[in-house]
């Protein structure tokens, strides 16, 4: 079974009601994984064992909750590309400098290009006190969860309308399956992984524009593939 799906360089697995990113074959081709629109909340250790030449996992709009579920990315070397929008850990206090930090391979976080000012200031942050401070606060919550590993139950404690958790109505959640449906390319579903982050829905007859770290309108924090392929 694992030989066979080893032909593949990407999963769709796209809105399967997934709630733990777990039990992979060793896949040594499988670049990209999209994961949006799922119930996501743990992700196995073994997951770089697994897929150890993943360079790209769109996991929006799923449940990862605490900072210590990132950790796992840090083992996969290729790893540039991670999407982590509409998932309640991106509320969390130093979010993206944390995941920054213990990401260092990441190229692209959440469509936004990481920046040499953004690398500096996470490396400035972790060396201070109240970042080893963040830090030892994400082992313990890490080891906590570890503890509780052997008694988890997929979809325990989970908000019973995943859609009114994530601020969705249920139309608009209609729509985006809708649109990653008929997503006919990555390249297409990578436009509306940037248009959700902009908060527009699929089929909204607004346009869709981004504001850099400044406030100021434009495109160049948005990164598309091609662009960012043409650097040296």
């Amino acid at each position: 079974m694992g030989a066979t799906l080893d032909q593949f360089d990407a999963f769709d697995l796209t809105d399967n009601d997934i709630r733990r990113l777990d039990g992979f074959p060793l896949l040594k081709r499988l670049k990209s994984l999209l994961l949006s629109n799922n119930r996501i909340v743990r992700i196995s250790p073994t997951l770089p064992e697994c897929l150890p030449n993943l360079e790209s996992v769109y996991l929006t709009n799923n449940l990862i909750a605490d900072l210590h579920d990132v950790d796992v990315f840090e083992q996969l070397p290729r790893l540039e590309y991670l999407s982590l929008i509409a998932n309640p850990v991106t509320a969390k206090e130093h979010y993206r400098a944390y995941v920054i930090h213990k990401v260092p391979q990441l190229r692209v976080l959440d469509f936004r290009r990481i920046r040499q000012r953004e690398r500096d200031a996470a490396k400035k942050l972790f060396k201070s006190k109240s970042g080893k401070e963040l830090v030892k606060a994400v082992n313990r919550s890490k080891a906590a969860a570890a503890a509780s590993a052997n008694t988890f139950t997929p979809g325990e404690g989970l908000p019973q309308n995943k859609n009114k958790a994530q601020g969705l109505s249920e139309e608009e959640q209609q729509a985006i399956r809708e649109a990653i449906n008929q997503a006919r390319s990555m390249e297409e579903v990578e436009k509306l992984q940037k248009m959700l982050k902009a908060g527009k829905i699929p089929g909204s007859k607004n346009g869709v524009t981004t504001e850099d770290e400044n406030g100021n309108e434009g495109a160049d924090d948005v990164i598309e593939v091609e662009d960012d392929a043409m650097e040296t």
